[in-house]
C-alpha cells in the first residue's frame, strides 16, 4: 500500500516528467545497454512494421504478402518485447535474463519462420507435419506465457478453461455439448487458422489500435498530458469541489489518448487525488472519483479505447458511427459523475483550492496546437470518411510537425523523440497483442466446437421471452467474466459469448455490443476485483475494497446506462431528432435527481422522504418514453422532470426565505 503522505511539488514534477517521457513501470527501459538496445529496436521495428502495413506499402511496392505473414512477424516482435521487458513475475526486468532473452528470441524466430514459409506451411496444414506441429506448439505456449506476464492469471485462467473445454466438449451436458477436438488438430487450428490466433482481434490491434497508441505517445511526449491537466485545472479548479471536477474533466480528456483505465489512474490520479484530499474529500472518495473518471475515458469519443475499434470491425460499421453512438452515453456518464462530486462538495462544505491556478485563456494560448491533431483526426474520420488507421497516421504526422515547431512548458519534440515514440508505442502494443492473440484462441475454440451457438441458445432460454431478464443475466455474466481482465479482452470474450444472444432477442447490433462494452468495463470499479479502484486506492492510501464500494456508489449511472440505450436506441443517436433531444435531456435531469437523492443534498441537506421521492422521479425520467411504446415524445419522463423541478424549486424557495443571503456557490 502506498504511503498516505501528499506528494510534494518535486514529486509531482518528477512523475509528470516520467509520464511525458513514456516511462513508468509497465514501459520500463532496461538499464543494461544491450538489453536496452534490444527493447528499443524491437519496439520501433514493431511499430514501423505496422505502419508499413497500414500505409499499404506492400501494395505500392508490388509485393504479394499474405496478411498472416504480416501478423506472424508482428507477433514474433511482440513476444521478443514481452519476454525482454517483463520477468516471470510480470514485473519489469532490472537485469538481463539469458533465459527470457532466449524465449523472446525463439518467439521472434518462430514468427519470422512462419512468415517466410507461410505458403508452404499453408499447403501442409492438413497433414500436420512435424514442422507445423513444432511451430504451433512454440507460438501457442509462448503467447500463453506472455499473456500471464502481461495480465496475470485471471485472463490466462479463462483461456485455459476454454482450451480445456475443447478437449471434453463432446462429453459436456447437452446444453453445452460441442464437437470433439483432437489435441493435435486443435493446436494447429489455434496456431494457424485465420479465425483463431491470426483472427480479427490481432488484425484490428496491429492495423488500427497501434496507430492510435502512436498518436497518444506523441501527444504525451510533446506535453499533451500537461495541457489536458492544465485545461482541466483552469476550467474547474475554482469551482466548488474543484479538485474532483478537475479529475472528471482531466480523466475524460486524458483517457481519450491513454485508452486504459488503470494507466489513466496512475497518470492523472497522482495529481488529482492529493488535491482532493487537501480540500476535504476523504481518501476513500478521492480514490473512487478518480477510478470512475478514469474508467469512463475509454468511452469518450472521438478517441475511445481499443475495444471500440474491435466493435467497429465485428459489427461491420465505420468507426465514426461507433464514436457518434457513444457520444450521448459518455456525456450522461460524465455529467452524472460531475453532479455527484459537486453535491458531495456542497454537502460536506469542502474548501476551495487556494493555490494559484492557470487561466483558460493562457493555457489555450500556449497549448492550442494540441487541439489541431484531434481536429484533424475528427475531420478525416467524419468528413472525409477515411479509415481510422489512416486518420490516426495523418493526425500523428501533424502532431509531430507541430510538436517540433512549438513547445509547451519547455517541452518540444526533438528528432530523437520520433524514434522514442515508435519504441514506446511498440512496448505498449506488445502487451495488447498478447491479449488479442489469446482472445483469438477463445474465438477459435468457440468456432471449432460450436459453443458460441450453444451459449446463445442457453442465454435465450434463461431469459425466456423477457428482454429485461436476458439483459440482467447477460449483465451479471459480463461483470463476473470481466473481473481482473483488461477491457479489450473482456469485450472480445463478451462479443463472442453474450452479444449473439442479445442480438437474437431483436436488439440492434450497435446496442447489443455497446451494452456488453459498458458491462465489461464495470469490472474496473466493481469489487471484489476492481483494477481501477485498487490502483486509485494505492495512491490515496484508502482501503482497496472500500474504495471499490465507493466507486460503485459514485459511478452508479454506469450500471444503469447499458439498459437505457438498449431499450431506447435514441440515446445511441438512432431515431428522430426530437426524440433524441428529449430522451437525452430527460435522462440527464433524471441522473441529477437520482444523485440528489443518493447524496442527500440540494443547496442544503435533503430529508429522507424527499430523497426517496427524488430517486423515484429520477428513475422515471431515466426511462426513455420510446422504450415503453409512447407515440408522443415526452410523457412520463417530462412529467417526472416537471414534478422533480417543482420539488427542488420549493426547496430552494424555502432556503431563500430562511437565509436570504445564503445559498451555496457553484
Amino acid at each position: 500500500m502506498a504511503s498516505t503522505r501528499n506528494p510534494t511539488a518535486a514529486d509531482l514534477a518528477a512523475a509528470a516528467e516520467a509520464l511525458a517521457q513514456g516511462e513508468g513501470e509497465s514501459l520500463a527501459v532496461p538499464a543494461h545497454p544491450f538489453h536496452k538496445a534490444v527493447v528499443l529496436v524491437a519496439g520501433a521495428v514493431l511499430t514501423l512494421t505496422c505502419l508499413t502495413w497500414g500505409g499499404e506499402m506492400p501494395y505500392y511496392l508490388a509485393l504479394e504478402v499474405y496478411r498472416e505473414q504480416f501478423l506472424a512477424i508482428v507477433l514474433g516482435m511482440a513476444l521478443m518485447l514481452v519476454f525482454n521487458v517483463l520477468n516471470r513475475r510480470g514485473r519489469p526486468h532490472t537485469l538481463l535474463s539469458p533465459l527470457d532473452f532466449g524465449l523472446g528470441l525463439v518467439g521472434l524466430v518462430a514468427g519470422i519462420w512462419i512468415a517466410a514459409r507461410y505458403e508452404t506451411l499453408l499447403q501442409d496444414v492438413s497433414y500436420r507435419t512435424p514442422e507445423i506441429m513444432v511451430l504451433s506448439a512454440v507460438v501457442v505456449l509462448l503467447v500463453l506465457e506472455g499473456l500471464r506476464r502481461c495480465t496475470g492469471w485471471a485472463l490466462l485462467s479463462v483461456v485455459l478453461v476454454f482450451l480445456g473445454y475443447a478437449m471434453v466438449a463432446h462429453l459436456m451436458p447437452e446444453a453445452l455439448r460441442g464437437k470433439p477436438q483432437a489435441p493435435d488438430a486443435l493446436l494447429v487450428y489455434l496456431g494457424f487458422d485465420p479465425s483463431a490466433m491470426f483472427g480479427t482481434p490481432l488484425v484490428v490491434g496491429s492495423t488500427i489500435v497501434i496507430m492510435f497508441l502512436w498518436l497518444g505517445e506523441v501527444l504525451i511526449r510533446s506535453g499533451g498530458g500537461d495541457f489536458f491537466k492544465d485545461i482541466a485545472m483552469a476550467a474547474m479548479g475554482r469551482r466548488r469541489g474543484g479538485p474532483a471536477k478537475i479529475c472528471v474533466v482531466g480523466s475524460g480528456l486524458f483517457g481519450m489518448i491513454s485508452g486504459s483505465a488503470v494507466s489513466n489512474v496512475a497518470s492523472v490520479g497522482v495529481f488529482t487525488i492529493p488535491m482532493m484530499k487537501r480540500t476535504g474529500y476523504s481518501a476513500r472518495d478521492a480514490g473512487a472519483i478518480e477510478a470512475v473518471g478514469s474508467t469512463g475515458g475509454q468511452l469518450m469519443p472521438p478517441v475511445m479505447g481499443a475495444a471500440a475499434f474491435l466493435m467497429a470491425e465485428l459489427i461491420e460499421v465505420p468507426y465514426a458511427e461507433i464514436a457518434l453512438a457513444a457520444a450521448i452515453p459518455a456525456a450522461i456518464y460524465y455529467c452524472g459523475l460531475y453532479f455527484q462530486v459537486d453535491l458531495i462538495a456542497g454537502r460536506n462544505r469542502l474548501e476551495r483550492l487556494t493555490e494559484a491556478l492557470p487561466e483558460v485563456r493562457a493555457v489555450l494560448r500556449d497549448g492550442w496546437h494540441f487541439i489541431v491533431p484531434i481536429a484533424v483526426l475528427m475531420f478525416m474520420m467524419f468528413y472525409y470518411r477515411k479509415s481510422p488507421e489512416v486518420a490516426a497516421i495523418v493526425a500523428t504526422v501533424v502532431m509531430l510537425a507541430i510538436g517540433m515547431a512549438r513547445a509547451y512548458h519547455g517541452k518540444r519534440l526533438r528528432p530523437s523523440d520520433v524514434l522514442g515514440s515508435l519504441a514506446g508505442t511498440g512496448r505498449s502494443a506488445a502487451d495488447l497483442f498478447m491479449t488479442l492473440a489469446a482472445a483469438g484462441f477463445v474465438i477459435g475454440v468457440l468456432n471449432a466446437t460450436g459453443l458460441s451457438f450453444a451459449l446463445t441458445q442457453l442465454l435465450v432460454t434463461l431469459g425466456g421471452e423477457n428482454l429485461f431478464v436476458l439483459l440482467a443475466v447477460a449483465f451479471v455474466v459480463s461483470v463476473v467474466l470481466g473481473m481482473g481482465m483488461p477491457t479489450t479482452a473482456v469485450y472480445v470474450l463478451l462479443a463472442a459469448l453474450i452479444a449473439p444472444a442479445i442480438v437474437q432477442a431483436r436488439v440492434s447490433k450497435m446496442a447489443a455490443h455497446m451494452f456488453i462494452l459498458y458491462c465489461g468495463m464495470l469490472s474496473m470499479i466493481t469489487p471484489p476485483v476492481a483494477l481501477a479502484a485498487f490502483a486509485a486506492a494505492n495512491i490515496s492510501g484508502a482501503g482497496a475494497m472500500e474504495t471499490g464500494w465507493a466507486a460503485m456508489r459514485i459511478g452508479w449511472a454506469k450500471y444503469v446506462l447499458p439498459f437505457m440505450f438498449v431499450f431506447s436506441p435514441t440515446l445511441l443517436m438512432h431515431g428522430e431528432p426530437v426524440r433524441i433531444v428529449i430522451d437525452t435531456v430527460t435522462a440527464l435531469v433524471g441522473v441529477y435527481y437520482v444523485t440528489v437523492g443518493i447524496v442527500g443534498f440540494f443547496q442544503r441537506e435533503v430529508g429522507p422522504a424527499k430523497r426517496l421521492l427524488m430517486m423515484v422521479l429520477g428513475g422515471i425520467a431515466l426511462v426513455p418514453d420510446a422504450s415503453v411504446g409512447l407515440a408522443v415524445p415526452g410523457g412520463f419522463s417530462i412529467a417526472a422532470v416537471t414534478l422533480g423541478g417543482l420539488v427542488l424549486g420549493l426547496e430552494y424557495a424555502a432556503l431563500r426565505r430562511a437565509r436570504p443571503a445564503g445559498g451555496a456557490a457553484e
